[in-house]
């Protein structure tokens, strides 16, 4: 199963994709790291961002998206524009999961990944990406 972690930034979507293949994971090369849309007020940016969003997770036969869930309210509420994002991601035709921080730092603690974050080739900025993948595939994995 291909998963594709998803952290959602201001009007940024980090991406990270992760692959289970029996008990080892890898995480595959990928043509693009982050979306940005910077007009999310324009109709037009996020159709665009859709549209780039799908073709890439066709692209690279994605399973399951999984994103970091934000807060609605209160001090680390997620943007408008994040917001936007996660609906138009939701929308793609995918199946979308959300996933809390607390999830994540659950699994991680309970089955931790048995690799250094920095010998995975990755960017600094998409390991809360990683992490939700890595998290919600363990999660599967070992709930069954």
């Amino acid at each position: 199963m291909k998963v594709c972690g998803i952290e959602l930034t201001g009007g940024d979507a980090i991406l990270t994709m992760v692959s289970f293949e029996g008990d080892t994971f890898t995480v595959p090369e990928c043509r693009k790291r982050s979306f940005s849309v910077s007009k999310s007020a324009e109709q037009e940016s996020i159709v665009d961002f859709q549209f780039a969003f799908q073709k890439l997770m066709e692209d690279y036969h994605v399973d399951k998206v999984v994103i970091i869930e934000r807060h609605q309210k209160g001090k680390h509420m997620g943007t408008a524009t994040g917001f936007k994002l996660e609906a138009a991601i939701q929308l793609s035709g995918l199946p979308v999961e959300l996933i809390s921080t607390l999830s994540i730092k659950e699994q991680l603690k309970r089955n931790p990944p048995h690799v250094d974050f920095d010998a995975l080739e990755l960017k600094r900025f998409q390991k809360p990406a990683f992490e939700a993948a890595y998290a919600y595939q363990t999660l599967t994995i070992y709930s069954k």
